[in-house]
């Protein structure tokens, strides 16, 4: 899987992140990890600014899609899959 298709997942995935996280069957721990990558994902703060060559970016590609993982990891698969498909809906 190339960047360009994994990029186009994670748009999906952040709102179906966002969605999973404010069911009310979603586990506390899964809720809280989803909470901080929707958060990492659309705050303009980065841990380290896109200004400082290579590294300002090199945080994005790692550090989202790995909280993203830990995320959907979390979250029951059936719960993350109707999420999932709401979230290419909108």
């Amino acid at each position: 899987m190339n960047l360009k298709e994994k990029s186009k997942m994670l748009k999906v995935y952040i709102p179906a992140l966002y969605l999973a996280m404010r069911r009310k069957d979603t586990p506390i721990a899964a809720k809280i990890i989803a909470g901080i990558t929707v958060g990492y994902a659309l705050s303009p703060i980065d841990l380290i600014p896109d200004f400082i060559p290579v590294l300002g970016y090199l945080d994005d590609l790692i550090l989202l899609p790995l909280l993203a993982a830990v995320a959907i990891k979390l979250i029951p698969k059936e719960i993350m899959e109707e999420c999932r498909i709401q979230a290419e809906g909108l």
